[in-house]
């Protein structure tokens, strides 16, 4: 081999031996990233360890506020907030009472209609009841209305212990085959509240680990949007949380109607809430998407807090 092909040689292993060298660390670095947003949301004021309450309304009125002669009582706020009436067909107004300093989506008002979290429409929230640094809004889980209460000085948001993780492992990245339902199959998914959600899946990922074939089933929260796994594996109730971890998978570049590629980051899957706090209505992993094989990335179990 002459000098300058040896040294084009050289140059040509050496570039490409940069370049495997930097592409597990731009990944750790994306991972990391995703990490940090991931804790910032779940951490924030209005975050999900922000919760202090999870209060369900009967029919009539509900005299709500932290004294202990209310129906609802509060773990934060005034005596005497209030009263949600909740009339036969699920309509919801508040009486607030006249020295409860709180306010209705930000106005002093007297009273109010009250829209849960179905039916305030993909663009919009829910009413929300502010009485200093707590609120509520209302939320209906199979047609049960319930007062979802926060706190941005909650103690679980206070003694927050962090997430533990899994190593950051590239191999757990996987491209999996899209396999399309035509038509969309129902699935039933119990939820920590012991209700059924019956979801549309729209076709199914499937993927090959260690020399097997797994599948697992998706649905979308919102219409167009991603796909949204609910799973468990060998390490469920182990290593990490027993009912499931999340997943969010961008969707197939061919759309959901063609069989297509898409990406299962593992590193990224995550613990509902309800492993931060029992007053989340987190869903279940349905028996089909229970993965025969130990998935070693993403979070592990929640070491503080109620679990």
């Amino acid at each position: 081999m002459s000098r300058v092909a040896a040294f084009l040689f050289a140059l040509i292993t050496g570039v490409a031996a940069v370049s495997a060298a930097e592409a597990p660390s731009t990944y750790t670095h994306e991972i990391e990233q995703w990490r940090a947003a991931r804790v910032a949301k779940l951490t924030a004021p209005d975050g999900w360890l922000s919760l202090i309450g999870l209060e369900w309304l009967h029919e009539g009125a509900n005299r709500v506020g932290s004294a202990a002669d209310n129906d609802i009582v509060l773990k934060a706020g005034p005596a005497h907030l209030g009263t949600v009436t909740l009339a036969s067909d699920g309509a919801l107004r508040i009486a607030l009472a006249k020295d409860s300093g709180a306010t209705v989506d930000g106005k002093p008002v007297a009273e109010a209609a009250l829209v849960d979290d179905m039916h305030a429409g993909a663009d919009a929230q829910p009413t929300t009841v502010r009485f200093g640094h707590a609120n509520f809004y209302v939320i209906d889980r199979d047609h049960r209305k319930a007062l979802r209460v926060k706190d941005a000085d909650a103690e679980a948001r206070r003694d927050f212990t962090g997430i533990d993780y899994f190593a950051i492992d590239p191999s757990w990245r996987i491209e999996a085959d899209w396999v399309p339902f035509v038509p969309a199959h129902d699935l039933e998914i119990g939820t920590a509240i012991g209700t059924i959600d019956k979801v549309s899946v729209p076709g199914k990922a499937v993927f090959q680990r260690d020399g097997h074939t797994f599948e697992l089933l998706p649905y979308q929260e919102e219409p167009g949007g991603e796909l949204f796994f609910v799973l468990a594996d060998q390490t469920s109730g182990k290593q990490t949380y027993g009912a499931a971890r999340f997943l969010y998978a961008a969707l197939p570049a061919g759309g959901l109607a063609k069989p297509g590629k898409l990406v299962l980051d593992f590193n990224q899957a995550y613990n509902p809430p309800c492993a931060f706090t029992p007053f989340a209505t987190c869903p279940l992993a349905p028996p089909e998407n229970r993965l025969d094989i130990a998935v070693t990335a993403g979070e592990k179990k929640y070491a503080g807090g109620h679990h």
